[in-house]
């Protein structure tokens, strides 16, 4: 009698977890819906008014001219993505040298030496270095870095200049190379680590003889997305570097061999890809106009990038990770 008086409650109660759990489940999915339709939104925005964008401006023009000049004052209207291209890898090339070795060895540091009270203080003020608003790091490039450097180093530097845009884009990605490599450290089994100690290995040749090979798949993609994040960055650009579209001078070397004097760029103001837009869009330009479909046509060439960057990403994580 028991057992028939609790069973339709049982089954009242299965009902009730079923619908719960369909509930769950229909909500997730609508969100992943949401995200997707968001993401195929913005391409077609995008790519809807970069068609148009082309079809005033050749592609070929586009990719190799050199000048760009969406708003002149006088003379006709230039689109060439050259001399924001060089800015944009001036800032992302420049930021790498800085990101990457110091975020690589923080992790190594964090994963393998640093006590666990150490820990629990670094890893929080990463992420405080993390959760700063890239303005301010503009605004500290421009009023304290510049000036440092000066009167230290650089006496003929401008005001505006891609070197201290480029130091402060640096330093603001170390928490991401820094955070996802010491996960990605921290994840290799204490198995490993005993069997190099036992072979008579010192800490250091075992951080870097065995942990940061196993690792290498975390570590390659937190290079990439760090990258990527330095690609798209505009406000410490803006403030810092300036939004002056330029070419470096070409210089004559031995033998008469052309070449670029990488201090002629960094010390010099520029423009990224991303300045380049917050310039069109901050004018004073209507829609349907070829400046205003130029932004999308920026915008499509940094998706593009950006793309082509986190699948890369993706690749080496799968083709370099190891299965313990």
């Amino acid at each position: 009698m028991t057992d028939s008086t609790e069973s339709p409650d049982l089954q009242r109660r299965s009902g009730l977890t079923r619908l719960k759990e369909g509930t769950y489940g229909g909500f997730f999915a609508a969100c992943a819906v949401i995200t997707l339709l968001t993401t195929v939104a913005i391409i077609a925005t995008l790519l809807s008014d970069a068609v148009m964008f082309f079809a005033e401006v050749p592609i070929r023009e586009f990719l190799t001219s050199t000048s760009w000049s969406p708003n002149p004052r006088g003379g006709g209207q230039t689109f060439g993505i050259v001399a924001l291209v060089i800015g944009t890898l001036t800032v992302t090339i420049t930021a790498a040298f800085v990101a990457l070795p110091v975020g690589t060895l923080t992790a190594i540091y964090l994963s393998e030496y640093a006590t666990s009270n150490a820990r629990s203080i670094l890893k929080p003020l990463l992420e405080i270095l993390a959760g700063i608003p890239t303005v301010v790091y503009g605004y500290f490039a421009l009023v304290y870095v510049t000036p440092a450097l000066k009167a230290t180093m650089f006496p003929e530097m401008s005001t505006f200049n891609a070197l201290s845009a480029s130091l402060m884009v640096g330093i603001m990605t170390i928490p991401m190379v820094s955070s996802i490599s010491e996960d990605a450290m921290s994840a290799v089994p204490d198995d490993l680590r005993q069997a190099g100690y036992g072979l008579g290995a010192t800490k250091f040749e075992v951080s870097t003889g065995i942990v940061v090979p196993a690792s290498i798949s975390g570590i390659a993609s937190s290079y990439i997305l760090a990258v990527s994040r330095a690609i798209g960055e505009t406000m410490i650009v803006v403030v810092a570097m300036g939004a002056q579209a330029q070419m470096p001078a070409v210089r004559e070397g031995l033998l008469g061999v052309p070449y670029i004097n990488p201090a002629d760029t960094l010390l010099d103001s520029g423009m990224t890809i991303t300045v380049a837009m917050v310039q069109i869009a901050g004018g004073d330009l209507t829609g349907g106009t070829i400046p205003y479909d130029a932004m999308f046509a920026l915008g499509l060439t940094l998706f593009v990038v950006t793309l082509v960057m986190n699948v890369l990403s993706d690749i080496i994580a799968e083709r370099y990770r190891e299965e313990y």
